[in-house]
């Protein structure tokens, strides 16, 4: 549950910084492919990675690939699909799907023709069936991937705002944040990360367990230890953040020699 812990007013220069995509740094939208990336997001990020040595990471339910294209020209060390698929620091990318799922996705999408409001969105390690146009279907959905999923062992469903998602079993941010903090840049440091959604609960649990800051952004109940109103308010405070490391960064610069 939430604590009235002050949120730090910035970043110390040793923290790994792991952010969630939608909803954190992107307002959510009414489909996932309406959304509207901030203009500020890109050199945001850039500049928190080279403050950082690096170590910045996106951990999201999107995929790698769909996060590179509204991250372009960044290509950023990020965990896809809720943790099924990550790209290391190194570029390297790691995770496949346990097994071919196309039936599921063809009985989504026949769902979604009876249910328009719905949105169907296939992935390459699963399929996310969104109900945020009209959150009565929740029931709906529910029964119909808990049905798809009573035959398939090595699927799990996970439950995140208005949306149900299959991920093959063991797949989760938590998981993914654990994996990165055994590698370079991001081993050793201060674990941090911002989300919203059910789903980041896992990721939460994995930096609070290393003496880390878990930040909830919006409401709702979590076992974040502080939190943010909004994706507005994590703007302010990464900004924020940036100007206090950049301090830190030129006052360890060598004072310029005088002819």
């Amino acid at each position: 549950m939430l604590t009235a812990a002050p949120l730090p007013p910035h970043l110390p220069a040793d923290a790994a910084l792991f952010l969630d995509f939608d909803g954190s740094l992107v307002p959510m939208a009414p489909t996932p492919d309406s959304i509207v990336v901030p203009a500020q997001l890109v050199p945001l990020l850039r500049e928190l990675q080279a403050l950082l040595g690096g170590a910045v990471a996106i951990i999201s339910g999107r995929e790698i690939a769909v996060l590179d294209h509204y991250l372009q020209p960044l290509q950023i060390p990020c965990a896809g699909a809720h943790g099924a698929q990550r790209r290391d620091a190194r570029g390297q990318q790691c995770g496949d799907a346990p097994g071919d799922i196309s039936a599921v996705v063809e009985a989504c999408e026949q769902l979604a023709q009876a249910h328009p409001a719905l949105y169907v969105e296939p992935k390459q390690s699963g399929v996310a069936l969104h109900y945020r146009r009209d959150p009565s279907l929740e029931a709906l959905c529910l029964r119909s991937l808990q049905a798809m999923l009573a035959h398939r062992p090595q699927w799990t469903l996970l439950r995140g705002k208005r949306v149900l998602e299959m991920l093959p079993v063991g797949a989760s941010k938590g998981r993914a944040i654990q994996a990165f903090l055994q590698e370079a840049p991001f081993a050793g440091r201060t674990p941090f990360f911002l989300g919203d959604d059910i789903s980041d609960e896992s990721g939460f649990a994995a930096v609070l367990a290393q003496r880390g800051v878990a930040i909830k952004v919006g409401p709702g109940a979590s076992a974040a230890s502080h939190r943010l109103a909004g994706v507005d308010a994590v703007y302010h405070w990464l900004q924020a953040a940036c100007t206090q490391l950049r301090t830190l960064h030129n006052l360890r610069q060598p004072a310029e020699v005088q002819p």
